[in-house]
C-alpha cells in the first residue's frame, strides 16, 4: 500500500533527533508507505519535546503520530506494518489522506515542515547526513578509523546519497550560521572523501594526494567547493593550505562570502583524508557543535599515536597536523603545546604534561603519519 504524498490532505509527524537510528529506520518505512512526514528535531525545539512527552509518556524518540492518532515508537510502528491485520494502518493512511490536519494534532514548529526529498538547504543536509550516519554504522569499525570501501560501494543506501548529493547544488549557504556551517562542512568533506575513494581510487603518494584533495569536488550551492576549498577555505577562514601558495578564495570570488571569520582548529579534528593517521570519521549536528568538537579533540590526544608525553626526555611527541597546520595553534611550540593542555581531557596524561610545563622548557617533536588508507581490508 503506497500512496502519493503530494494528494494526501493530513501529516503524519515524527519527533526525532539526528542520527538516530530508529528515527531513520522509522522515517523510511514511512516514506515506503508514501505518506507526507513532518519530522520534528526534539533536540531544536525543547518546549515541543516536553508537550510531546505529556501526550504519550514517553521521553524516547521516535514518537509517531498520524494526524493526531499516536502510533507509538520506530517498533510499534514496525509491529503495525508487518501485522497479518492490515486494517488498523490502512485506516491510518486513509485518515492521513482524505482529513486534514486537525485542531488537536501534536505541535510542530512554526515553519512548514517538508520532506527531505524537497531539497531545501537544511532538510536536504539532515537527509544526506542521516544517510551519511546509515552508511558509517553499517561500513565503519566501531572506533569510526576504518571503512569497508568494496561493501560500501554496493550498498543501496550509497546509491542513494549520490543521487541526494546531486541536489547539494541547491542548498542556500548564506542563510547557514556559523554552527550549521560547521557540522555541514565537516559532514559533507567526511562524505566527499569517501565518494572520491571509491569513484577515483585511494590517492598513493603526494602528487596523487595533491591533485585528490585540489580535484574532487561536489557543486553546493551554485557553486563548486572542492576538497581544499572546504577544509582551508571554509573551515579555516580562507588561510592557505600545505604547499599552498596562495588563498582558496580570492577577494572577489563569491565562496568568500561562505567562508567562516575565523580559523576553526577544532575542525583538525574531525576532518578525516581518508589515511589511518586521520581522526576517526563521526557525524556532527549544529546543536552544540562547538562541544561535539571539543569531545573529539580530546579523544584524539588521548591516543597515544596522536600526542605522547615522554617525562624523562621531557619532549611530547605530537600528530603532524600540529606541524602542518601550526598557525591554527598559535604559532609557536610553547603556544602549540599550551592549547594541547588546555583541550585534554583530565587524565594521566595531562597530569604529566602539566608536570613538564611546570618545570621549564619542553621540547616537540612529530610523530610520523601513516598515509595508508584505512580499509578494513
Amino acid at each position: 500500500m503506497v500512496e502519493d504524498a503530494t494528494l494526501m490532505k493530513g501529516r503524519v509527524t515524527v519527533y526525532s533527533v539526528p542520527g538516530c537510528p530508529h528515527c531513520i529506520r522509522a522515517k523510511t518505512t514511512l516514506g515506503a508507505l508514501g505518506v507526507p512526514v513532518c519530522d520534528v528535531d526534539v533536540n531544536k525545539h525543547r518546549d515541543i519535546r516536553a508537550r510531546v512527552k505529556e501526550l504519550t509518556g514517553h521521553n524516547s524518540v521516535p514518537q509517531i503520530f498520524f494526524n493526531n492518532l499516536y502510533v507509538g515508537n520506530n517498533e510499534d510502528l514496525q509491529n503495525l506494518v508487518c501485522s497479518q491485520d492490515p486494517e488498523w494502518l490502512e485506516h491510518l493512511v486513509l485518515s492521513v489522506r482524505d482529513e486534514a490536519v486537525p485542531l488537536d494534532a501534536p505541535p510542530v514548529p512554526a515553519k512548514n515542515c517538508r520532506s527531505e526529498t524537497d531539497g531545501a538547504g537544511c532538510e536536504l543536509s539532515e537527509a544526506l547526513r542521516n544517510l551519511i550516519l546509515k552508511l558509517y554504522s553499517d561500513h565503519l569499525s566501531e572506533d569510526g578509523k576504518t571503512v569497508d570501501y568494496k561493501a560500501m560501494s554496493r550498498s543501496l543506501y550509497f546509491e542513494r546519497y549520490c543521487d541526494l548529493a546531486v541536489r547539494l547544488q541547491r542548498v542556500e549557504l548564506l542563510s547557514l550560521s556559523r554552527e550549521e556551517k560547521l557540522a555541514f562542512f565537516i559532514n559533507i568533506y567526511n562524505a566527499l572523501v569517501i565518494h572520491g575513494n571509491l569513484r577515483l581510487g585511494f590517492p598513493k603518494n603526494i602528487w596523487q594526494r595533491y591533485r585528490f584533495f585540489n580535484y574532487v569536488s561536489y557543486f553546493i550551492g551554485g557553486e563548486v567547493f572542492t576538497l581544499q576549498d572546504i577544509e582551508n577555505g571554509v573551515l579555516r577562514g580562507n588561510r592557505k593550505g600545505v604547499g599552498q601558495f596562495l588563498k582558496p578564495f580570492s577577494s572577489d570570488d563569491p565562496r568568500l562570502q561562505v567562508a567562516l571569520p575565523d580559523v576553526e582548529p577544532l575542525i583538525h579534528f574531525a576532518l578525516n583524508c581518508g589515511a589511518k593517521g586521520c581522526p576517526p570519521i563521526k557525524t556532527y549536528t549544529p546543536e552544540d557543535i562547538d562541544g561535539q568538537l571539543r569531545t573529539a579533540a580530546e579523544a584524539f590526544l588521548e591516543n597515544d599515536d596522536s600526542c605522547v608525553i615522554d617525562s624523562t626526555g621531557r619532549e611530547v611527541k605530537l600528530s603532524h597536523i600540529f606541524k602542518w597546520y601550526k598557525g591554527d595553534f598559535g604559532g609557536t611550540d610553547e603556544k602549540v603545546l599550551n592549547w594541547v593542555f588546555d583541550h585534554m581531557r583530565a587524565s594521566q596524561k595531562k597530569r604529566k604534561l602539566q608536570a613538564l610545563l611546570s618545570t621549564g622548557k619542553v621540547k616537540v617533536s612529530f610523530l610520523p603519519y601513516d598515509w595508508s588508507i584505512n580499509s578494513t581490508d
